[in-house]
Formats: C-alpha cells, sequence, structure tokens
C-alpha cells in the first residue's frame, strides 16, 4: 500500500491493548506540542490464524475488519479526548490489510514520527509486539517512540528533564536534534549523557584515562556544539561517564519524562554501539523513548 502524498504527523500504531492505548494519549499529547496531524493506524494482516478453524475462514476477514473498526473508534475517543483542548489538530484513523511490520515501515517514509505501544494483547500478541518493535526500531524510516503503558512514579513529571545520550555518530546527531527540540516545547531541562565503555571500567596497563577522558568530553561538547546557542531557552547538564552506555541510560531513566537516542552507534574505543543500547534501553526503562533513525 503505498502511503505517498499523504500528511501523517504522528502516526500510532494500535491494536486495543493498554500498552497501545497509552500510546494513543502520549502521540496525541505530542501532536498538540508540535501542532501537527495526528493519525492512528490499524493494520489487519490478510493471512488466517493457525489456529482457525475451516468452516471460519470465510468469516475470518469480516471479523478482522469489525474488530479492526472498533479498536479504531476507541482509540479515536482516546485522542480526541487527551487532545480535547486543542481542536484545531487533525485526528484520523486508517484500517490497513497488510503484514504488520511491511506496512508501518512503509507508512514510515511519510510520517514524522512513529509511535507503538511496548507491547500487545495477551501473552502471545506480548511476544510478537515485541518482535514487531524491535523490527520498528531498525527499519523504520523515521524516529519511533516507544510507549508503556505504566504511569511515572516522580512527584512532578511534567517537570522532568528529557535525557538524550549522545555518541558522535549521525543517528545521534538526529537524537540531539530530536531532544533539544522536546525539551524546549515541554520548558524542561535536558540531560545530556556520553558513556564510553560498554565493559567494566578496568585498570589496562599503560592506559591513560585522563586522556581518554578528555577525548570523551570532546565528543561529547561537539555533539552540543550549536545546539545550545539555538535553543537558548534550555538548560543542559552534562552527564560523562565511563561505564555502559544502556545502564546509565536506564537508570537515569527513572527521573526524566522522555529518553531520546539513536539506533546505531560509532564503533572504535569508545564502544557505543546503540543498536544494541537502543533495544536494552527500550526493553528495560518504564519511561517513553524515541529511537532516531538515520540512513548515513
Amino acid at each position: 500500500m503505498s502511503t505517498q502524498d499523504k500528511n501523517y504527523g504522528i502516526a500510532v500504531g494500535v491494536d486495543g491493548s493498554p500498552a497501545s492505548n497509552a500510546a494513543v494519549s502520549w502521540a496525541a499529547r505530542e501532536a498538540v506540542l508540535r501542532q501537527t496531524p495526528l493519525t492512528l493506524v490499524h493494520v489487519v494482516d490478510p493471512a488466517p490464524s493457525p489456529w482457525a478453524q475451516a468452516p471460519l475462514l470465510d468469516e475470518f476477514p469480516v471479523w478482522q475488519k469489525n474488530e479492526g473498526r472498533r479498536i479504531l473508534a476507541d482509540a479515536l475517543k482516546i485522542a480526541r479526548d487527551t487532545a480535547i483542548d486543542s481542536p484545531g489538530i487533525s485526528i484520523e484513523s486508517e484500517l490497513m490489510r497488510s503484514s504488520t511490520v511491511p506496512a508501518l515501515v512503509d507508512l514510515s517514509r511519510e510520517a514524522k514520527l512513529l509511535v507503538v505501544g511496548n507491547e500487545g494483547r495477551g501473552a502471545l500478541a506480548r511476544v510478537v509486539l515485541g518482535s514487531v518493535t524491535s523490527s520498528l526500531v531498525r527499519r523504520a524510516h523515521c524516529p519511533v517512540a516507544v510507549i508503556r503503558d505504566e504511569e511515572p512514579h516522580m512527584p512532578h513529571p511534567a517537570q522532568a528533564p528529557v535525557l538524550v545520550g549522545i555518541d558522535g555518530s549521525p543517528a545521534s546527531k538526529l537524537a540531539t536534534a530530536i531532544a533539544f527540540d522536546e525539551a524546549s516545547r515541554r520548558h524542561v531541562d535536558l540531560v545530556a549523557v556520553h558513556a564510553w565503555s560498554d565493559r567494566e571500567i578496568i585498570e589496562l596497563p599503560g592506559l591513560d584515562w585522563s586522556a581518554v577522558e578528555v577525548e570523551e568530553a570532546r565528543i561529547l561538547a561537539e555533539g552540543l556544539a550549536g545546539w545550545q546557542e539555538r535553543y537558548p531557552d534550555v538548560t543542559v547538564h552534562r552527564l560523562l561517564v565511563c561505564d555502559r552506555p544502556a545502564r546509565v541510560l536506564v537508570e537515569n531513566s527513572d527521573t526524566a519524562q522522555l529518553v531520546v537516542l539513536g539506533s546505531h552507534g560509532r564503533g572504535g574505543f569508545a564502544g557505543m554501539h546503540l543498536g544494541s543500547v537502543s533495544n536494552a534501553v527500550v526493553q528495560s526503562v518504564h519511561t517513553p523513548v524515541i529511537v532516531a533513525r538515520s540512513s548515513s
């Protein structure tokens, strides 16, 4: 299915699960912040379920379509209720008949942001949607936001900062741009994290850790260069740590309202392989996560 020439704005993959409903609500608030359209998408896989009985196969597509319409209607209500104070925001829904991952990947070519819940309905759906989310993080053409159906436990979540992982890679640069924009729109601080070791700290003979730290501080500074001037309203806190990137991001996510990171990091000594880091963070944190995608 072609998605060209359609302004999807922020697109949300919905399936009626608690995590999906949380994703719809979060995406609606994000659409209000960005003043951009919101599109709710439910994908119906035309392949029959392996456990469906033969006499029911003819009725299965009709049931799928009706169930999809019900799910979209519920999602539309959640989105409209969330954005009730911003009636100018366009909210639309679309029922697609395709395999889930290819449909959402194709849609991501035209969307500004693709939003999904971290798991679907039931134990089996949880496994399936987990793989869908992982595939989208790897293959989408736009940033992907992954949302859990959990409320933040911090005292003042609206004032909590945005957390961004920086490593100097193209995807990290895109993550930094997104993070500054998100912090500015939310009127909150930004915590910029650079962690340069993916293993335990050990004393290597002849290794000058002070020289390494100077080099890694330079990478962090270069990653922030220009952005603080572009967003003078955003207060930036730098966190330079010799530790595993995923662990640092997960630990600091408890006091953040949003985590932003790249899908792929740079190689070499730094070990900031954000392909694995992004997956680890998405699976571990309770805070919404935006994974920035870069074709570079």
